[in-house]
C-alpha cells in the first residue's frame, strides 16, 4: 500500500500566491510568520506525519477502537504516536501565546491539518475536537477557566469533545433534554445521554474535557433554553491536575462504515459536575464559535483523502499492465499499464484537478479568518468575516461531497482490487463519507448558503465574489497561451450569477423553490469557486515560467496550468446542468404525496 507523501510544494504554492501567506505575516500578528518560517514549519510537519502517524492508518482501520469491560476505550496503537505529536508540539500552532500556543495564523494550521488528516483521518479527529474545545474556551470562558483548561489542551496532553447530539436531538439541537442543576458551590449536576461523541472516552490523554449542551430548570424551550457547560473527566485539583473521577461513563461506541479508529461513543452523565460557560442560555452560540472553524476543517478531509487517495491511485495505475493502450508504440503482445488508457487517465485527472481546486478554495477560506480576527482596520476584518462567513459552507459542503466522488474514483482506477480490502483503497472511501454527514449535513450547508449567506448586504457579498471572478477573465484573455481558458470560466460565472439572482429573487416570495435548488446551487458555487482558482493559479504559473520560476520548477508550472486547462474544459461544463437544478423550482420535489413515496 502506498506511503503518504505530503505535497508540500503544492500546499507552498497555495500559501504564497492564492491565499497570500506573505500578506497575512505583514499583519502586526503574524509578523513572525513569514513564508519562509512557514515552509520550513510545513517541511519539518510532513516529515512527522509520513514517518509516524501514517504508518499507524491501516492498523488503526483493521483493528479498530474497543470498548474494554472496564469501561476503558483502547486506541488502535495510537498511544505512542499521540504521545509523540504532544511532545512536538504540533496541535500548538495557531493558539494564544499566553497559553502556551504558537500564534500562527489559521492559515498556517490548516495546511499542517490537511497533512495530518491525509497521514491518518481516525487519528486526527482527536486533536480535531481538542482544537474545537480550545476555540469555544478562548472565546467564551472564564480567566479562571482558560488558566485551568486551555495550556493543558493546547498541547494535547488534554483532549476535549463536543457534546450536543442526544437520540432525539440529532440537527434539531432545541430538543436537547439533558439537564443541569445548579449545586450549593455554584457548579452544576449534568445527568442525560449523549451520542455521537467523537473520543469521548480513550487512552491517549490523561484527562478528557467534556463541552456539554444542556439545560438549566426553568429554562425556556428550543436553543433559547441550552446552556453550555465543562464536565471534565477528571475534575482538577487545586494544583490544577487531574483529581477525582467524574460522574461521565461511556455506556458504548458505534460499529461504523469507516474511521473505525476513532470511538465515537455514547456517554452516560449522571449528576456529573459541571461548570457553566458565560450565561445562562448561551450555550448555542458558543457552540458556534466551535462548529464554524470545525466545518472548514471537515471540509478539508475531503481533501486529505482525496490527496492519500490518488497518490495511492497514481502508483497502482503505474504498476498494473493490462491490455494494450491505444496508440502505444509497445511490442505486440506487450501489455500497458493502465495509466496510459485514456478513461483511467481522465480519472486521475479528475482527483487531482479538484484535490488543487479544494487546496486553493479551503486555503483561502482559512485566510479569510485569519483577517476576520486579526484586520488592522474594521473595514478589513468585516470583509475577512464576510468572505469566510461565504465560504465556509462551500469548503464543508463541496469539499465533503467531492471527498465521497473523488476517493471512488481513484477506487475505480483499481477495478475490482479496489473492492478488497487488502489493496487499503476501500478505507479512505469509507472514511471520507462521514464529512457530508456530521459538523451540519451538507443539506444544512446548502440551506444555510441560500438562506444566510446569499442574502448578506443584501446580496452584495456574493455579488462582490462573482466581480472579482470576473476580472480574471479579462486577464486569461490577454495571454495568448491562456486565452482559450476564458470563455469556458465566463460562461460558469455568468451561470452562477443566474442561479444566484434567481434563487435570492425566490428567498422571499416562494422560499421552497429556493430551498430545493439549494444543493445544486452550493455544488454550482464550490465548482466556480475551484475553476476561478485554478484559472488563477495557471496565470500566477505563466508568469513565474517567464520570469525566473519563484523557486518552482517549470514541470511543476507547467503542471498548474494544464490542470487548470483540464478542469475548465472537463469539469467546468458540468455548471450548465447545475444552473438549470438550481433554479427548477420545487413543484416536482413536492409532487408525489408524503404518503406515496
Amino acid at each position: 500500500m502506498t506511503d503518504y507523501r505530503a505535497p508540500v510544494e503544492d500546499m507552498r504554492f497555495v500559501l504564497e500566491h492564492l491565499a497570500d501567506l506573505p500578506g497575512l505575516s505583514r499583519l502586526p500578528d503574524f509578523e513572525h510568520a513569514d513564508l519562509e518560517t512557514v515552509v520550513a514549519l510545513i517541511e519539518e510537519s510532513a516529515r512527522f506525519f509520513e514517518e509516524v502517524i501514517a504508518p499507524t492508518n491501516r492498523p488503526g482501520d483493521e483493528s479498530g477502537a474497543r470498548l474494554e469491560g472496564d469501561g476503558v476505550v483502547s486506541a488502535p496503537g495510537f498511544v505512542d504516536a499521540y504521545a509523540r505529536y504532544v511532545d512536538a508540539g504540533w496541535g500548538t500552532i495557531p493558539f494564544d501565546v499566553e497559553y502556551g500556543g504558537g500564534g500562527f495564523p489559521w492559515l498556517t494550521a490548516l495546511a499542517v491539518q490537511e497533512m495530518l488528516t491525509s497521514a491518518n483521518m481516525g487519528f486526527s479527529l482527536c486533536p480535531l475536537l481538542t482544537q474545537g474545545a480550545v476555540d469555544l474556551l478562548s472565546a467564551h470562558a472564564s480567566d479562571e477557566q482558560r488558566a485551568t483548561y486551555l495550556p493543558k489542551l493546547i498541547t494535547g496532553e488534554w483532549s476535549g469533545t463536543m457534546n450536543l447530539t442526544e437520540p432525539q436531538a440529532g440537527s434539531d439541537v432545541g430538543a436537547v433534554a439533558a439537564k443541569a442543576v445548579p449545586a450549593a458551590d455554584g457548579s452544576y449536576r449534568i445527568t442525560g445521554q449523549k451520542i455521537y461523541i467523537t473520543y469521548g472516552e480513550h487512552d491517549m490523554a490523561e484527562n478528557i474535557v467534556h463541552l456539554v449542551l444542556a439545560r438549566t430548570p426553568d429554562a425556556p424551550p428550543g436553543t433559547k433554553g441550552i446552556s453550555c457547560f465543562i464536565v471534565p473527566k477528571f475534575l482538577p485539583d487545586a494544583d490544577g491536575a487531574p483529581g477525582e473521577r467524574n460522574q461521565v461513563s461511556v455506556v458504548s461506541i458505534e460499529h461504523k462504515v469507516g474511521i473505525h479508529a476513532s470511538p465515537t461513543c455514547v456517554l452516560a452523565f449522571e449528576d456529573a459536575t459541571g461548570f457553566l460557560i458565560g450565561d445562562e442560555h448561551a450555550g448555542m452560540r458558543f457552540m458556534f464559535t466551535m462548529m464554524n472553524n470545525a466545518r472548514l476543517s471537515v471540509g478539508l478531509q475531503g481533501l486529505a483523502l482525496s490527496e492519500r487517495a490518488l497518490q495511492h491511485a497514481v502508483e497502482y495505475a503505474r504498476e498494473r499492465v493490462q491490455g494494450r493502450a491505444v496508440g502505444s508504440d509497445r511490442p505486440k503482445g506487450v501489455g500497458s499499464p493502465i495509466v496510459e488508457h485514456a478513461d483511467v487517465r481522465r480519472m486521475l485527472m479528475t482527483v487531482r484537478a479538484n484535490v488543487e481546486a479544494m487546496r486553493c478554495v479551503m486555503y483561502r477560506n482559512a485566510a479569510a479568518i485569519d483577517r476576520a480576527h486579526h484586520g488592522v482596520t474594521d473595514d478589513d476584518r468585516a470583509a475577512g468575516e464576510a468572505e469566510a462567513a461565504l465560504l465556509t459552507p462551500i469548503s464543508k459542503g463541496w469539499g465533503t461531497d467531492l471527498g465521497v466522488e473523488m476517493t471512488s474514483e481513484a477506487l475505480q482506477v483499481f477495478g475490482g482490487m479496489g473492492y478488497v480490502e487488502e489493496t487499503g483503497i476501500a478505507q479512505h472511501w469509507r472514511d471520507s463519507r462521514i464529512g457530508p454527514i456530521y459538523e451540519g449535513t451538507n443539506g444544512i450547508q446548502a440551506a444555510d448558503l441560500v438562506g444566510r449567506k446569499l442574502p448578506m448586504e443584501g446580496g452584495q457579498v456574493v455579488k462582490a465574489e462573482l466581480t472579482r471572478m470576473r476580472e480574471t477573465i479579462d486577464e486569461l484573455a490577454a495571454v495568448a497561451d491562456l486565452s482559450d481558458l476564458a470563455p469556458g470560466l465566463a460562461a460558469a460565472i455568468d451561470r452562477l450569477g443566474e442561479a444566484s439572482d434567481w434563487l435570492l429573487g425566490r428567498l422571499n416570495v416562494a422560499p421552497n423553490d429556493a430551498m430545493a435548488g439549494s444543493s445544486a446551487y452550493l455544488r454550482l458555487f464550490g465548482l466556480v469557486e475551484g475553476g476561478h482558482d485554478l484559472a488563477r493559479s495557471a496565470l500566477l504559473a505563466h508568469r513565474l515560467r517567464s520570469g525566473d520560476g519563484g523557486g518552482y520548477d517549470d514541470d511543476f508550472l507547467a503542471d498548474k496550468i494544464a490542470v487548470a486547462r483540464f478542469y475548465v474544459q472537463r469539469l467546468l461544463p458540468e455548471s450548465a446542468g447545475l444552473v438549470e437544478l438550481a433554479t427548477a423550482g420545487a413543484e416536482s420535489t413536492f409532487a408525489v404525496p408524503e404518503s406515496r413515496l
